[in-house]
């Protein structure tokens, strides 16, 4: 995985240019920041455009309206929308490039994905790809105000094999401890090639340990702050450490384990994985090197869970894994890591909504575990 300063280098040398020049903010440690552009499509479905297809092609049939983000632009829940992006690609053959959601995006519950004409797959640019980005957008829980400019997801770019075997997770996990249980104490769980999360449940007195999303909240503008007991329902301290998950409902969650990634290495949460429940855990799962390590004086940050239920009510208990961490390799330390001086927002959570939400206190009544 290539790190900022060879982001950089694919910026000047052309390898990624944009209809706007791009800001020096948008190059994070191993990633870039992509932005939305001005044209923009409401979807009768989502799609994929092909290996023999266009999307000129496909948008003549699926495309019920086309709009200005120029404009004041609402992007209504449980909508399908498609936005060109400001950057485009030329890759070279030796290099694929992949795409995921911002933390913050994420925490919104907005389901976003990269796609590129004559797309196979979402979220992946093959190698030799020279063309337009485009994003699909579909708010599951808010209806959302979005302009030009917005940065909703992130492009990494990837030379070679980058993931970590089981061998050499073990390994850097011995030189680098890469999860604390609190404080003073190490203890990664490697398990199927990654490193495995649980949830936490459990806190002190009335401690919030989760947020459900109300129904039918107000409309989101992602530039603005909000009090977040009009869009939040609290969960507190849950006695037994039970939650029961409800189709349908999103809600907030935080692992128990305190995650760090050196600043050699980036990470991945698998967002769901059968084997450990009917639901997802994450939208937004990439850790930019020095997340919750910083310069190595940090003793782990923990990981925000985005979760959503399937098809079933499904009980999850405090200290139960929910996921894995794949940790891959960066192409030399990063001239950027993670921390304030990047301006990260992150870097030493607890439980935290995204920015868009003040972290005043919510209101004191209990939401139950069971509800």
């Amino acid at each position: 995985m290539l790190p900022s300063q060879q982001i950089e280098k694919l910026i000047r040398d052309g390898e990624v240019y944009a209809t706007e020049k791009i800001d020096n903010k948008q190059v994070q440690p191993a990633s870039l920041d992509l932005r939305l552009g001005c044209q923009a499509y409401r979807l009768q479905a989502s799609f994929l455009p092909g290996s023999r297809s266009r999307f000129q092609s496909k948008l003549s049939d699926l495309a019920m309206a086309e709009f200005d983000l120029s404009q004041l632009t609402i992007l209504e829940k449980g909508c399908v929308y498609l936005v060109k992006l400001m950057e485009g690609l030329r890759l070279p053959k030796d290099l694929e490039a992949r795409a995921n959601p911002k933390s913050t995006t994420g925490r919104l519950d907005v389901f976003t994905r990269l796609i590129t004409e004559c797309g196979t797959e979402f979220e992946r640019v093959e190698r030799e790809y020279s063309g337009p980005l485009y994003a699909e957008i579909m708010p599951r829980s808010f209806s959302v105000i979005v302009h030009p400019g917005l940065s909703l997801s992130q492009i990494r770019f990837i030379r070679g094999s980058a993931e970590l075997s089981a061998d050499e997770l073990q390994e850097l996990d011995r030189e680098e401890p890469l999860i604390y249980i609190d404080e003073k104490t190490s203890g990664a769980r490697i398990r199927d090639g990654g490193v495995a999360l649980s949830v936490n449940l459990r806190g002190s007195g009335d401690e919030v340990v989760a947020y459900r999303g109300k129904k039918n909240p107000p409309l989101v503008d992602l530039g603005k702050v909000y009090d977040p007991d009009r869009f939040w329902d609290p969960i507190r301290n849950c006695p037994d450490g039970r939650l029961i998950l409800n189709p349908g409902d999103f809600y907030i969650l935080a692992s128990r384990e305190r995650v760090r990634v050196p600043g050699h290495c980036a990470a991945e949460m698998v967002p769901f994985d059968p084997s450990v429940g009917e639901f997802r855990i994450h939208y937004a799962g990439f850790f930019d090197p020095g997340f919750g390590y910083g310069n190595g004086n940090i003793t782990g940050t923990r990981a925000v869970l985005e979760v959503r239920a399937h098809e079933t009510p499904f009980v999850i208990e405090h200290e139960q894994v929910v996921g894995r961490l794949v940790y891959s390799w960066v192409r030399g330390t990063p001239d950027k890591i993670y921390g304030k001086s990047i301006g990260s927002s992150y870097q030493r959570q607890e439980l935290a909504l995204s920015r868009q939400f003040r972290t005043s206190a919510l209101p004191p009544q209990p939401t139950s575990c069971r509800s």
